[in-house]
């Protein structure tokens, strides 16, 4: 039961969005999405964001201008309900949660308990409706923050709103760590032969008009919704050789072993058991080996297989014109932080 007057009592008043984890790399591109449609955005971040909490509070509201910003910490109740909520109604709430390195208590306290906070918020404040952005590895969950984000994604499918469970491959960000060093000269690194895995990237603007349609459009309620971005299927190997050709060059490539994770994992695994400082080391491990061996497109449950073909695509912006971009304006903006594998 509500406490809360409703969000939008009269259906020709925009309805009311809150968004939370609106300063992380997606969450910007969706709160732009929402403000462009008319709803009424509040945006609900930390002081101090991004890579290093270098992003001062006046910054953030320059990048998530056309909302209406309310700083505080999702992962308190109580800040949220005081400095988010505000004793108002919603209609819907948007989450673009994600932990930002994977780390165990990370994975526990973002991916699960703050966006748990989020929904008993909504709820609290009338929402009916709660829009997740998730991830497609959580299909074969071998990982911490895949376990948490499946837990909540559970509790959400439980919990009686109209939800939206959107599950993204690569985003384009997250195949970008290379380009820079590929342009200066350096080889492409890749593991093995580089066609261990594919994806089918996204722009980050493309997945945030696909999430932004699920607030009306009625086939993308209730369900789980993988997606990825326009064209086939690609892989390492295929992402090296369109940087080469677009730069003119040659391709120019370095192996490296993924055996090389069967020797880091199990001693920082032992490390681990003894000094639970390397625990996030080894979970770091395992999530790069993951990597290497998963591709993020899906999987097929009846052969164990991934699909290309059952991956659906959506958007206009393709890989080649981000990294055509990318190439000629450089990495401004896109945040790889410390975190990326190259």
């Amino acid at each position: 039961m509500s406490f809360f007057s409703s969000g939008n009592p009269s259906s020709s008043l925009p309805k009311r969005v809150f968004v939370v984890g609106a300063t992380g790399y997606i969450g910007k591109f969706v709160v732009r999405e929402l403000v462009a449609r008319g709803y009424h955005v509040v945006s609900f971040a930390r002081e101090r964001s991004g890579v290093d909490a270098a992003t001062t509070a006046d910054l953030t509201r320059q990048q998530l201008q056309g909302s209406e910003v309310r700083f505080g910490n999702v992962s308190n109740m109580n800040s949220l309900m005081k400095d988010g909520i505000r004793g108002e109604g919603f209609d819907v709430v948007v989450s673009c949660l994600t932990s930002r390195t994977g780390g165990i208590k990370d994975a526990w306290m973002i991916d699960y308990q703050a966006t748990h906070n989020a929904l008993e918020a909504g709820k609290a404040a009338g929402a009916t409706q709660f829009v997740l952005l998730s991830a497609i590895c959580v299909q074969k969950p071998l990982l911490e923050f895949q376990r948490a984000k499946l837990k909540f994604e559970k509790e959400l499918i439980e919990s009686g709103l109209t939800y939206s469970i959107v599950r993204p491959t690569a985003f384009f960000k997250s195949i970008a760590g290379q380009v820079e060093s590929v342009k200066k000269g350096k080889p492409y690194i890749m593991f093995g032969n580089g066609e261990l895995t594919s994806c089918k990237p996204i722009s980050e603007a493309d997945l945030a008009r696909f999430m932004a349609d699920c607030i009306e459009d009625r086939s993308r309620q209730n369900k789980i919704l993988p997606i990825g971005g326009p064209g086939k299927a690609i892989s390492a190997k295929e992402q090296g050789e369109l940087l080469f050709e677009l730069l003119g060059r040659e391709p120019k490539f370095k192996k490296v072993s993924p055996m090389i994770f069967d020797v880091i994992i199990p001693v920082m695994t032992l490390l681990s058991k003894l000094f639970p400082v390397f625990q996030d080391k080894a979970e770091f491990a395992r999530i790069g080996r993951y990597y290497t061996s998963e591709s993020m497109l899906v999987l097929n449950t009846a052969t164990g297989k991934y699909d290309a073909d059952a991956t659906p695509s959506y958007g206009s912006d393709t890989l080649r014109d981000f990294y055509a971009r990318v190439l000629k304006g450089g990495l401004a903006g896109q945040e790889l932080g410390a975190h990326s594998m190259f």
